[in-house]
């Protein structure tokens, strides 16, 4: 199929931005690297009015340190983050060049925004989870002004966000380091959307967790944190048992959907054992 007709507009900054979407209305998206919202009006489950490119607001695109913080702007690719081998930067943060190699293939990554996986909020997406694993802060403009979400409070379902339809995402701030911290997830083939994946984060003092983290995606309509299992490490001596009970905890609670590629109960069990896995290798982790 083809996509419906629609207008198409290409932003030269933030503020025309803004203004093209206050005046295409409601039914406007903004477009960066397309990954996802192409192949959704392809197949007309997404029929904009009106497309606003930002993909050349070159001031959106950047990865940089601002003390222990990483700030990431909305337009950095996949790529981008994958690749980033500027000193001192990406210290503390390896699990994000860790996590973009999951996504999609290489013209994926090369192509899609960091910004627009956020803004989109797949259930499934890498990114979206470990906002919610490093307690990021996402930065959102409107004609407003610019204002500060939390993760937990952004994302609020399938493709749901707190996001205004005048807003835009500019700014994605990860607030501290997580050194030891792992993703693990299944997918069919590599480059699929994953079943299951999880990323974990721990904090030790004197060989015992002095706090944990624990992300999980594709397993509710958001990422979600495992708060029970992250509890009951706290002051854990890390060894197999702990974690295998940490795994059953953070799968206990969950209802995940059911589809072609696994049901509920599949996905349970997938989670508790990527949570046992993911555990294990954050302990050896530090970077």
């Amino acid at each position: 199929m083809k996509p419906a007709s629609f207008a198409y507009h290409r932003a030269a900054s933030v503020g025309e931005a803004l203004e093209l979407l206050a005046r295409e209305g409601e039914d406007a998206k903004v477009i960066a690297g397309g990954q996802s919202l192409v192949p959704l009006m392809a197949f007309r489950l997404a029929r904009p009015s009106a497309l606003i490119d930002i993909n050349r607001i070159a001031e959106l695109r950047y990865v940089r340190r601002d003390g222990d913080a990483l700030r990431i702007g909305a337009l950095a690719t996949h790529r981008d983050i994958e690749t980033n081998a500027e000193p001192g930067v990406l210290e503390g943060y390896s699990i994000l060049p860790r996590a973009a190699r999951f996504i999609g293939h290489y013209p994926i990554r090369t192509r899609g925004t960091f910004g627009g996986s956020i803004a989109h909020a797949d259930p499934t997406s890498e990114w979206c989870m470990l906002a919610r694993l490093l307690d990021a802060e996402i930065v959102v403009t409107g004609a407003q002004g610019s204002r500060t979400v939390a993760s937990s409070d952004f994302f609020r379902g399938v493709f749901t966000t707190a996001l205004g339809v005048d807003e835009v995402v500019t700014e994605v701030m990860f607030p501290a380091p997580a050194p030891r911290s792992s993703i693990r997830e299944f997918a069919r083939r590599q480059g699929d959307f994953a079943i299951v994946a999880v990323a974990t984060a721990l904090e030790m003092e004197d060989g015992r967790v002095r706090s944990a983290r624990i992300a999980l995606a594709g397993v509710s309509d958001a990422p979600v944190r495992a708060t029970e299992a992250e509890a009951m490490l706290a002051g854990a001596t890390p060894d197999e048992g702990v974690f295998e009970e940490a795994g059953r905890a953070a799968a206990s609670d969950l209802r995940p959907p059911s589809d072609i590629h696994g049901s509920s109960d599949y996905r349970k069990e997938l989670a508790a054992a990527l949570v046992r896995r993911a555990l294990d290798d954050a302990v050896r982790a530090d970077g």
